[in-house]
């Protein structure tokens, strides 16, 4: 209610009640496979002075590393590098889609090479904060265990480019070989469900939640797709060590 005029013509204060405190914002909604990774360069040396572009999947280990295929960094006569990349590949950490806001973007400073199973453990420019690394198989895979894949591979295999979004797919171990994997798909393949070119580095996994899990097995030769039978990949357990100690030293 309006007060009346006090005697200099002003009106009386108005007592205003004090207005309830802010609400807390909602929480975000749970990330999905956070840990994947996409790398891109367009800066590729070839053998007749130019440049290509290209692309692998990968998925993080550790704040700073990702896992991914040894193949993916190398020279002009595509033998594998270590050390500084000869070429730009930027990583990106967290989106299941390009247009996705959000996500981590970074490079690579230095690569580790395997000298099996055609891997390499890479450092990146910055840290990734808030997202929480897959840990490393370190006990032999069994016969009939779930994976799950994710990558970042073409849709095509023919045209060859990266997905604008990440594909993924359910798989069963086969077959337990020295240093690989023999998976089979749940379900018939696709272009969607199971690697293809560009794939390469892409994790085999298992997780309980979509957010936090253990990487298994990973892509390691990009084949054309969908591949007929069963997918050839290259386990973790066996290298795991290695990988830890490249992390840490």
């Amino acid at each position: 209610m309006y007060n009346s005029p006090e005697p200099n013509g002003n009106p009386a204060t108005t007592t205003t009640p004090p207005s309830p405190p802010p609400q807390p914002a909602p929480p975000p909604a749970p990330q999905v496979l956070p840990f994947n990774a996409k790398l891109t360069s367009d800066d590729i040396p070839t053998p007749s002075g130019g440049v290509r572009s290209g692309a692998c999947s990968g998925s993080l280990v550790a704040p700073q590393w990702v896992v991914t295929a040894g193949h993916c960094f190398h020279d002009v006569k595509d033998r594998p590098v270590s050390g500084k990349p000869q070429y730009t590949m930027k990583v990106v950490i967290g989106k299941l889609k390009d247009s996705d806001p959000g996500g981590y973007t970074a490079e690579v400073v230095d690569v580790r090479q395997s000298r099996v199973n055609d891997l390499a453990v890479v450092k990146l420019s910055v840290p990734v904060p808030d997202v929480t690394p897959l840990k490393l198989a370190e006990d032999k895979p069994k016969s009939g265990q779930k994976l799950r894949f994710a990558g970042w591979g073409s849709l095509s295999p023919t045209v060859i480019k990266p997905s604008d979004h990440l594909k993924s797919g359910e798989f069963t171990v086969a077959k337990i070989n020295s240093t690989t994997l023999e998976v089979q798909s749940v379900v018939p393949k696709t272009v969607e469900n199971s690697p293809c070119k560009q794939d390469s580095g892409g994790p085999f996994f298992t997780s309980a939640d979509d957010r936090t899990g253990t990487l298994v097995a990973i892509v390691n030769n990009g084949p054309t797709c969908p591949q007929p039978g069963r997918e050839t990949v290259a386990r973790i357990d066996v290298v795991a060590e290695w990988i830890t100690k490249q992390i840490n030293g």
